[in-house]
C-alpha cells in the first residue's frame, strides 16, 4: 500500500466539478436545510445544514466543492455566493484553481488561490 500522496494520489488528482453553465437558472437551487448526499459527506453521520446561516453554507460550499458532481454542483452553488465566501472556504489548491479559471473566463474576476 502507497502511503504518501502523489500527483497520482490523494486530492490533486480528483476532478473538480466546474461546470460551465453553473449559472443557469434551472435547476432551482437548493435553500434551506440540505442534508449532502454520501458521496459528498462520506464522513460521519448525516448532518442538517442550514443555508442561511453563513458558517453551515461555508461547509456545503466546501464539501460540494471539493467532493460533488456536476449535478450538485449546478444544485447547491450559487456563484454569487461562492464568490461572497471566496476568502473563508477551505479548498484544495486544484479547486481554487479551477473555480478562479471559471470567473476568469465568465466574469473577468481575477481570484487569489
Amino acid at each position: 500500500m502507497v502511503r504518501t500522496r502523489s500527483l497520482t494520489l490523494g486530492p490533486a488528482s480528483r476532478p473538480v466539478a466546474v461546470p460551465d453553465d453553473v449559472e443557469e437558472t434551472r435547476p432551482k437551487k437548493a435553500s434551506g436545510q440540505v442534508v449532502l448526499p454520501f458521496h459528498i459527506r462520506w464522513s460521519g453521520p448525516p448532518l442538517t445544514y442550514d443555508l442561511t446561516d453563513r458558517a453551515d453554507r461555508a461547509r456545503v460550499y466546501e464539501q460540494v466543492l471539493r467532493e460533488g458532481t456536476e449535478e450538485d454542483v449546478r444544485y447547491i452553488i450559487d456563484v454569487d455566493v461562492l464568490l461572497d465566501l471566496w476568502d473563508d472556504l477551505v479548498l484544495p489548491p486544484t479547486v481554487r484553481q479551477a473555480w478562479a479559471a471559471w470567473f476568469k473566463r465568465h466574469r473577468k474576476i481575477d481570484l487569489e488561490c
